[in-house]
Parts: structure tokens; C-alpha cells; sequence
């Protein structure tokens, strides 16, 4: 049994069984991966996957605990081999952001540009991905930090720290009648077409969920993950849309306007995902303290060294901007 065996057995599970990704991923050929497998096989007595014409199909019951112990073991690996480089590459390396596409474009930008001043050698990636991906991302170690406004699936390994509130606006084509209007209300914003966001976001949740509870239905007509996407639909006359006031810029989306509607929706709040299981570098807390001052290094690790508690585990909107707004005080 070695270590290099327990990287395939979580590699196979990672990529669903299909070998050949696997030896793409790790450089190698299937021959040598499917070798190792049945050696390890071999050695424990028991068969980790269930084979259809000499192809897996199938993991067996036994296989998904020895998976499981196999990537708490490459895990930890990896986590001693962060621990050396923090030693010994104190200031350069990497960072991996799972990130959503609006956090890329309007959030983090500013952030970004603040920590490449001071840590001019470690290289940062934003991965863009849905909060699905997001989770299996940061459970696997393929990423530092997640950043979105959805909150994380009930899971113990993941923690949330909220950074930052941004209101809702409703945005409109230049010269829309809606412009007229004095005060906004759902029941005149459900007259009309809306663009919004796909069934995996929050924002759209929360546009769905102000219009359930006035017993109104809106209009849902195209749905996309982007929200300049979902814009260029509203300057085509598409529709109108509920996004963040960070996603609109005057000086930018000059056919369009945004009008407040903070009164009608929750507000959006930016979160970063953190997994309890995989050691982060010094520059690491560092980028999470630029986001909010708040989560300094020592808070976020007592916060991720605890059981989950309101910090960690409570993520109604009600906590996430009360902990917002002791961020401001502090």
C-alpha cells in the first residue's frame, strides 16, 4: 500500500470511474493506474470496484469507505506539504478561487489588485463554477476558497464567513416606463418579462421568494449564470431584471438604469467558503482579512477549529448581515 495508490483510488472516484481522465490528470498511463489498483486490491483481500468486461462500472460498498480514508490521507499529505511551503516560500505559491462569475467581475477585482501589491508571487486563479462545483472544489482540496453569495450545503468540513452586503436593483432599459414610477412594487415589476439568474443561484431565490410570499407570479423568461449576460438581454428588450447593485455601472451600461428595490428584496451577501479539512497558507488569510477585515487570522482559525456553531453554521440572511455589520464596527 502506498501513497501514490491512494491518489488514483480518489482520482478514479473524482472522475467517475473513466480511467483514461484520470491518467491525464496525473501524467501517467491507464495500464499503470489499473496495475496499481488491483495490486492494492490484491493486498487488502477485497475488490474496491465493480468491473464490467474488465472496465469499472460500479464502486462497492467496502471501496467507498477505503476511498474516503484514501483522500483524508492525501489530504493531510497535501496539507503537510502547505505547512513546508509556508516555512520555506513564505510570500510566493498559489491560490485557487472557486468562484462565481459575478463575485469574478464585480467583487473581487478591487481585492485582488490589493493582494497582488503585496504578494506579487503567488499566483491566483479564479476557477469559475456553480456552488455545486464550488463544494466538491473545496472538499477535494482542488480550491483554497470559494466565493459566492449561496450559502453552503449542510455539511460539517465547510465554514462561511459573510464579507460583504450589497442591495438589490431592478434593471431597466433607458427611458422604461417603470422609471415613472414613484415607489416600486412587486405587483408592477410581475407585469413584466424578468430576466434572471439559473435555479442554482441564490439571487434567484430570493427574487422568487419576494414574489411568493405576496402571492404574485412572476415572469421568469430566460435564465442564465452571467450576470452581463442576463443584462444584455434587458438592453434588448427581453425583459427586466433583479441583480446586485455591484453588477451595475453607469458609467458602463449606458443604455440601461437601476432603480433601488431594497425595499422588495433581500439583499445580496457575498460569502467565502472555507474547507475545515485542508491547511491554508499565511497569504491565504491574508486575501480573506482584504475581503473583511473582521475574519483576521486568528478568528478564522479558532472559527475553523471549532465545532459549527452561529459564525460557522447558521447562514440565514438574518446572521450573515448581522455579522456584516459587526464587521463594520470593528
Amino acid at each position: 500500500m502506498n501513497l501514490r495508490q491512494m491518489q488514483y483510488l480518489c482520482e478514479i472516484a473524482k472522475r467517475e470511474l473513466n480511467i483514461s481522465a484520470v491518467a491525464a490528470a496525473l501524467h501517467t498511463n491507464q495500464p499503470g493506474i489499473s496495475k496499481q489498483v488491483k495490486l492494492l486490491e490484491t493486498e487488502l483481500g477485497i475488490e474496491i470496484f465493480v468491473r464490467s468486461r474488465n472496465r469499472l462500472s460500479g464502486i462497492t460498498s467496502h471501496g467507498r469507505k477505503i476511498i474516503e480514508m484514501a483522500q483524508s490521507i492525501t489530504n493531510e499529505v497535501a496539507n503537510i506539504k502547505a505547512v513546508s511551503r509556508d516555512v520555506v516560500q513564505k510570500d510566493s505559491g498559489s491560490l485557487v478561487i472557486a468562484v462565481t462569475h459575478t463575485q469574478a467581475r464585480y467583487v473581487l477585482p478591487e481585492v485582488i489588485k490589493r493582494f497582488t501589491a503585496r504578494y506579487p508571487k503567488v499566483r491566483i486563479t479564479m476557477r469559475h463554477a456553480d456552488p455545486e462545483k464550488i463544494t466538491e472544489m473545496l472538499l477535494s482540496g482542488a480550491a483554497d476558497l470559494g466565493v459566492t453569495t449561496n450559502d453552503p450545503p449542510a455539511l460539517r468540513e465547510l465554514v462561511v464567513l459573510p464579507v460583504r452586503e450589497f442591495r438589490r436593483v431592478v434593471v431597466v432599459p433607458r427611458g422604461h416606463e417603470l422609471l415613472q414610477r414613484r415607489r416600486l412594487t412587486l405587483k408592477a415589476l410581475a407585469r413584466y418579462p424578468i430576466v434572471t439568474y439559473e435555479p442554482a443561484f441564490t439571487a434567484r431565490e430570493i427574487v422568487v421568494r419576494a414574489f411568493d410570499k405576496a402571492k404574485l407570479e412572476p415572469r421568469l423568461v430566460i435564465s442564465s449564470i452571467d450576470a452581463d449576460v442576463i443584462k444584455t438581454c434587458v438592453e434588448q428588450g427581453m425583459g427586466i431584471a433583479v441583480l446586485s447593485e455591484v453588477t451595475f455601472d453607469a458609467g458602463r451600461d449606458l443604455n440601461l438604469a437601476a432603480i433601488p428595490a431594497g425595499h422588495l428584496f433581500d439583499p445580496s451577501i457575498t460569502k467565502i467558503w472555507l474547507c475545515r479539512k485542508h491547511y491554508l497558507r499565511r497569504y491565504a488569510y491574508d486575501f480573506i482579512e482584504m475581503c473583511n477585515p473582521r475574519w483576521s487570522r486568528s478568528t478564522v482559525e479558532h472559527l475553523m477549529a471549532e465545532r459549527p456553531t452561529t459564525l460557522g453554521g447558521d447562514f440565514s440572511p438574518e446572521n450573515s448581515r448581522r455579522l456584516v455589520e459587526v464587521s463594520r464596527e470593528s
